[in-house]
């Protein structure tokens, strides 16, 4: 049964429409509604409508819907993705363009390695030019519409135009498009040949976009093409969820399509069928704090619900075991079903602490649209280069850093590396040493490689003499992996730098489980077998209940009826690169909203007083979001549920660790013993319960600390 304006916009006549659906509004259940009214009751044929979103299974998903409601097949309907639907116009008409019809289209990793190409082709150092950057920018451009010819951007560097030109003439040698080709493509040809244009306004008599405020400036400008004035258009979206800025979503296309469309009637579906009223009223109350909204208000028929949780955590791993602790609770004395139950955050680097301590605790649990933090290309990339220091024969170690980053040694000198190897039974990293002493490369290829051998031997050299957190310091730095993931601007690339600088948090709080690990060698060995231990197998299988980890972005369209949402703090959430911006600002707010509006039943908050980052130790401030939430919505938590003393999934790596001491096994002037800082002499405790702090002077280990008593794991001289 459709409510009163999901009824009104299903049976709207004929003039174009917004409709602003807010989270869990049934949007869905409207636009496929609408089609079947379209097919039923109107009698249009299902070859004249156009309905647009914006992910293959979002797209399967509605045309179900559609043909249930039908009950018949629905094949001739153009119900797609824009970048399907654009791929589906252009097989049909590439010859306008100058291609030919069975032309291939290129995914991320072709067009990086053809750009790669191109660098080496025009003799540009990859250092200053790094490939990911300007596939970024060349993509970003398409987006925007703009071709390499009608570049005259002065404050571009040249070289990056002319390196964008020579890609153009690459692509169309090879009858080839990349991915953003496929819009720019199509729009080009329905600008360009009147005719096509003419035939598809007739054609597409009713035309609906889903996810609208997702929308960038080429999928507008498309849409504008296929606008006649005598077809109608019916966007749906909602400007609190637009959160996809950083690759080219423009929020301000949901007012551009009322100004630019005519007379537009705009229709608010505020009922929300997802969450109970307390989580609705949180998220109105923080998305309110938005300024140049089309604004609604959401409301639920629902009961008002349970007060939003919140928990001030000590640090990060406080944080992680509250929320282990938490959901252990509600599986194994509530009898909660764990794939019930999202945990939410703002970056990927985030998942590591979470994991560790859900493992801990015996919890399955799956990464949602990704992969385990050390299970990630960029911390696997770091890693081997630590294998590969500490033990030479390490011959998938070398292939996999020998040009990562780039670094001018390519395929031809890595297959003559292989062939010497293997004529002589070496190991590969032998082999490259042998290669260069008997100079059996070009002149250019032999100053690559020497350089590479030379740096992975200096940085061995600090094995013994550094610690492993600076020892990974060192290695990211100079192997140059953080510094081409800086170049990058794209969001991914953001998060494969935070994910890099978060394996220096683990190699500081790395604590061995044997307790004979003198050396500094021996500790980077143990290390890098935990690394193996804690990589994918110990994620749990599709197929088993398991809780969801994701980022606040994955989350979009999901809902669960228990939702943490963690490191609620400014500089994480809002993130630093958003706080002096008021247009990023705003998204990281939606985001907020987004996040929030995924639970069903329960919220729990939280964000960490402390927070280790780059090795470093940073006070954390709590997040502007969370004070935009009036006190009466949220209830402070400082539970503290039983632990599971056995793990009953897959092998925990903390076994080892050994139980709290208590408080009271403490007094002024007593030595203490701790498995990270050595000896200290014990100064003072203050606090209470949860909150107890341990002042200790560890004058070998690092000078005072001041430590969360619960995790302090000290044992008395």
């Amino acid at each position: 049964m459709l409510n009163e304006f999901q009824q009104k916009a299903v049976l709207l006549p004929n003039k174009n429409a917004l409709i602003l659906a807010g989270a869990g509004s049934g949007k869905t259940r409207v636009l496929t509604s609408r089609i079947a009214h379209l097919c039923q009751k109107q009698r249009i044929s299902p070859q004249s409508i156009l309905a647009v979103t914006f992910t293959n299974k979002a797209a399967r998903e509605m045309r179900e819907r559609v043909e249930q409601l039908l009950g018949y097949s629905t094949r001739g309907m153009w119900l797609g993705t824009f970048h399907g639907i654009a791929h589906r116009l252009l097989r049909q008409h590439a010859q306008e363009l100058g291609f030919d019809r069975h032309f291939k289209v290129l995914d991320q990793d072709d067009q990086l390695q053809m750009i790669k190409r191109l660098v080496a082709h025009l003799n540009l150092d990859d250092r200053l030019y790094a490939p990911k950057y300007l596939q970024h920018y060349i993509n970003a451009k398409k987006d925007e519409g703009v071709r390499a010819e009608s570049l005259n951007d002065k404050s571009v560097d040249q070289e990056v135009i002319r390196l964008y030109q020579a890609y153009e003439l690459r692509l169309k040698a090879d009858n080839a498009l990349d991915f953003a080709d496929l819009l720019l493509c199509a729009n080009e040809l329905l600008t360009h040949n009147e005719v096509l244009r003419s035939y598809y306004q007739k054609r597409f008599q009713y035309i609906l976009i889903d996810e609208f405020q997702d929308t960038n400036t080429i999928q507008y400008k498309w849409l504008e093409k296929l606008y006649s004035g005598d077809n109608t258009v019916m966007a749906v979206g909602d400007d609190d969820q637009s959160i996809y800025g950083w690759r080219g979503a423009k929020v301000e296309n949901i007012q551009k399509f009322i100004d630019d469309f005519g007379e537009v009637e705009v229709i608010r579906l505020e009922q929300n069928y997802r969450s109970t009223q307390i989580i609705l009223d949180a998220a109105n109350a923080v998305i309110t704090n938005n300024i140049d909204r089309m604004g609604k208000t959401l409301w639920s028929e629902k009961e008002r619900g349970e007060q939003i949780a919140f928990y001030e955590a000590f640090n990060e791993r406080d944080e992680a075991d509250f929320i282990a602790g938490r959901i252990y609770n509600l599986w194994k004395n509530e009898h909660l079903t764990l794939k019930d139950i999202a945990i939410l955050y703002r970056s990927n680097a985030q998942s590591r602490v979470i994991e560790e301590a859900l493992l801990k605790e015996g919890v399955p649990y799956r990464i949602y649209g990704g992969v385990r933090f050390f299970d990630r290309a960029e911390i696997k990339d770091a890693l081997a280069y630590l294998r590969l220091m500490a033990l030479k024969s390490d011959n998938l170690a070398f292939e996999r850093i020998i040009n990562t980053p780039t670094r001018g040694i390519g395929a031809k000198t890595l297959e003559v590396i292989r062939d010497y190897a293997a004529d002589y039974d070496l190991s590969l990293w032998h082999a490259a040493k042998a290669v260069i002493e008997r100079k059996l490369l070009s002149s250019r290829a032999l100053k690559a490689l020497s350089e590479f051998i030379n740096m992975i031997e200096e940085l061995s050299e600090y094995i013994d003499t550094l610690t492993l957190e600076d020892l990974m310091r060192l290695v990211l730095e100079k192997s140059g992996l953080l510094r081409s993931y800086e170049a990058g601007k794209s969001e991914k690339s953001q998060q494969k730098l935070e994910n890099l600088k978060e394996l220096v948090n683990a190699a500081s709080e790395f604590i061995p489980p044997v307790e004979d690990v003198e050396t500094n060698e021996a500790r980077l060995l143990e290390f890098l077998s935990f690394a193996v231990l804690e990589s994918g197998e110990m994620q749990a299988d599709e197929n088993i209940d398991s809780v969801q980890m994701m980022t606040l972005h994955s989350a979009k369209g999901l809902e669960f009826p228990y939702v943490f949402m963690t490191g609620l703090e400014d500089g994480l959430f809002p993130s630093s690169r958003s706080i002096d911006s008021p247009k990023k600002l705003a998204e990281e707010r939606r985001l907020c909203y987004v996040g929030i509006t995924r639970a069903m039943a329960k919220l729990t908050l939280s964000y960490s007083k402390v927070r280790h980052q780059y090795g470093d130790i940073n006070y954390q401030i709590k997040s502007r979001f969370l004070h935009e939430i009036p006190d009466d919505y949220i209830k402070s938590v400082r539970t503290s549920v039983k632990k599971s003393e056995t793990p009953s999934f897959g092998i925990s790596p903390f076994e080892f660790l050994k139980k709290n001491t208590p408080d009271s096994a403490f007094k002024t002037g007593d030595f203490v013993n701790h498995t990270k800082f050595g000896i200290g002499v014990f100064l003072k405790s203050e606090g209470e319960g949860d909150e107890r702090l341990y002042h200790i002077d560890f004058k070998a280990g690092g000078g005072k600390k001041v430590l969360l008593a619960k995790m302090a794991k000290l044992s008395k001289l």
